[in-house]
C-alpha cells in the first residue's frame, strides 16, 4: 500500500499568527488554474497565512489560435484581482507574481500582462521555463532528503510540462541542496492534451496516442542524460509535483476526499502508480466528474495529465513516486524570505 510520509515545513496558521510579521506573498498564474500563497518565516520553512486558487483556464483555445481569448483573460483577470483584494487587507512585505506557459506562447501574451498590471497592480511577469523547473525543485527538496542519488522531478502542467534531473546532496551535509543538472520543458500539458484530442482524449485508443506522443518527446532527454543506465544502477527517484500526481496518490491512498497532509509527501510503489492509474482510466467521464478528489471543473484532464504521467514512468520506471502538493508559489516564498535574511556584503575598505 502507499505510504504517506509527513515533510511539512509549513502549515495553516491560527488568526493569532496572522499579525505576524514579515508576511510575503507569491501569485503563480498558470494555463488553468490561479494560485495565491501567503506566509511567514518559520524553522526553515514558513507558515500559511491565506491561500487562494481558482480554475481560470487561461490557455483555453490557445492550441488552434494562437492566442489569449476574451474570456479566458476576463476569468484570470477577474482572480488575479480577488488576490490582490485579499493582499491588501494584510501588511506584505513582497509580492512575486508569475505567468507561465500560456503566456510565454501567446502572441498577446504581453499585452495581457500589461492590462493585467495595470487593472490588479499585481507586478506580474513571465518566467522562464528554466527558472519553472528551478522554483519546483526549491520547493520539492525536503521530499529528496531520504536519500537516492539522482531524481527526475516532474511537474506536469496546464500549458507545458517540466521534467528536471537532479543530482541529490550526499547524505549527512544539511547543506548540500539538491542541484539540477539537466531540464526540459515539454509543450505539452493537461489542457493542450485536451484541446488537441478532444472526446479522443477519453478513449483507450486516444489515452495510448497522448502516451506515445508525450514518450517520443522524452527520448533524447532520456539518452542525453544516462536516465535509463541510472536507473539500472539504482538509487534513482521519480517526485511529481501536479494535480495529476496527487489525484493519483489520492485514489491509491483511497482518501474519501482531498487531503493535502495526506497527500504532500506520500510515497507511492511503482505498482501502487499503475493501480491507481489503471482506477482513473476505468471510471469513464461521469465517474472522474463525481470522485471527490477531482470533481466536474477537473475531470475532462485527468487522463491527459495520467497519459504524460503514463510517459514518464513507463520510460522511466523508478521503484517508487513521491507525490508533491507543492510547487512554484512555495519555491517563490521560499527565495524571497532566504533573500530577506541573507547577510548583506562586507562594505569594501576604499581608504588608502
Amino acid at each position: 500500500m502507499a505510504e504517506a510520509a509527513r515533510h511539512d515545513s509549513w502549515a495553516i496558521a491560527d488568526s493569532r499568527d496572522r499579525a505576524q510579521p514579515p508576511v510575503f506573498a507569491a501569485v503563480d498564474l498558470g494555463t488553468n488554474n490561479c494560485r495565491m500563497l501567503v506566509g511567514t518565516p518559520a524553522g526553515d520553512g514558513f507558515r500559511v497565512l491565506d491561500s487562494f486558487s481558482r480554475i481560470v483556464r487561461l490557455g483555453e483555445g490557445l492550441h488552434d489560435t494562437g492566442e489569449l481569448c476574451p474570456a479566458a483573460m476576463d476569468r484570470a483577470i477577474a482572480a488575479l484581482q480577488g488576490c490582490a483584494t485579499r493582499l491588501s487587507r494584510r501588511p506584505v512585505r513582497a509580492i512575486r507574481a508569475i505567468a507561465t506557459e500560456a503566456c510565454r506562447r501567446a502572441a498577446n501574451g504581453s499585452t495581457f500582462l500589461d492590462r493585467a498590471r495595470s487593472e490588479t497592480g499585481l507586478p506580474i511577469t513571465v518566467i522562464s521555463t528554466r527558472e519553472e523547473a528551478e522554483l519546483a525543485l526549491e520547493s520539492c527538496a525536503p521530499l529528496l532528503r531520504d536519500g537516492g542519488r539522482r531524481a527526475v522531478l516532474f511537474d506536469i502542467g496546464g500549458g507545458s510540462t517540466e521534467i528536471a534531473w537532479v543530482r541529490l546532496g550526499s547524505s549527512g551535509c544539511p547543506g548540500d541542496a539538491p542541484e539540477l543538472v539537466g531540464y526540459l520543458s515539454m509543450p505539452i500539458g493537461v489542457v493542450t492534451l485536451a484541446e488537441r484530442f478532444g472526446a479522443a482524449a477519453q478513449t483507450a485508443e486516444g489515452f495510448d496516442a497522448m502516451v506515445e506522443d508525450a514518450m517520443g518527446r522524452l527520448h533524447a532527454f532520456g539518452r542525453l542524460h544516462c536516465i535509463e543506465q541510472e536507473l539500472r544502477q539504482g538509487g534513482v527517484r521519480l517526485l511529481g509535483t501536479s494535480g495529476t500526481v496527487t489525484t493519483l496518490a489520492g485514489i491509491a491512498l483511497a482518501l474519501p476526499r482531498y487531503s493535502r497532509p495526506a497527500v504532500d509527501g506520500a510515497v507511492l510503489s511503482h505498482a501502487d502508480a499503475v493501480t491507481a492509474l489503471d482506477v482513473l482510466r476505468q471510471l469513464g467521464r461521469e465517474g472522474l466528474a463525481e470522485h471527490p478528489c477531482i470533481g466536474p471543473e477537473r475531470a475532462e484532464f485527468v487522463l491527459p495529465g495520467c497519459a504524460i504521467f503514463a510517459a514518464i514512468h513507463r520510460l522511466w520506471p523508478a521503484p517508487e513516486v513521491v507525490v508533491a502538493d507543492r510547487g512554484l508559489r512555495e519555491g517563490m516564498l521560499l527565495r524571497m524570505m532566504r533573500a530577506e535574511h541573507k547577510p548583506p556584503r562586507p562594505r569594501r575598505d576604499t581608504r588608502n
